[in-house]
């Protein structure tokens, strides 16, 4: 009865971390269409609109609770600390304290920073242009999340329940 009790439990431990691994995957994809979604509201937002730009960031973050929308309302957070730190300096914190939360990739973080070392920094147009820019590179990294989930996200269930099954297999 214990052995059975064991491996039950083995095969559900496995199962778990192929199916978390598998939703990682599944909402990248996810997640980089809100980035750019937000991203575009936010080009909006500095091309026609009046509102700085932590009031611009507070606004994005308050469409709907995601864990991108989470980024937006930290880096909002720090801009409006006023303690002196540059633009730059502020979405860096809010990023690296939010991004763990995300499924999102390290590739996707270099493209979020280099668009940050731009905004608050230069005038309207060209902090439109690389919103654009950035937005155009988060596409092309969508595109390969979406496949990186058709090849992998079956493929990562199948080898949780598989290894439970081959430990279990073992133990016996």
């Amino acid at each position: 009865m214990m052995k059975l009790i064991g491996g039950l439990l083995v095969i559900l431990a496995t199962s778990w971390l192929g199916f978390t691994f598998a939703g990682r995957v599944r909402d990248r994809p996810k997640q980089l269409r809100q980035l750019r979604s937000y991203l575009a509201i936010l080009k909006t937002e500095i091309e026609y609109g009046t509102r700085p730009l932590a009031e611009a960031c507070a606004n994005i973050a308050s469409q709907e609770e995601t864990a991108v929308s989470r980024l937006f309302q930290a880096s909002a957070d720090q801009l409006l600390k006023g303690d002196g730190s540059s633009t730059y300096e502020c979405f860096r914190r809010a990023i690296e304290q939010e991004w763990q939360r995300t499924a999102l990739q390290q590739s996707e973080q270099t493209v979020l920073l280099q668009l940050c070392q731009v905004l608050g920094s230069s005038d309207r147009q060209d902090q439109a242009h690389h919103l654009t820019m950035a937005c155009n590179q988060l596409e092309l990294e969508e595109n390969r999340a979406r496949e990186e989930q058709d090849r992998y996200e079956k493929m990562y269930k199948t080898m949780g329940v598989l290894t439970g099954v081959l430990l279990v297999i073992l133990m016996i």
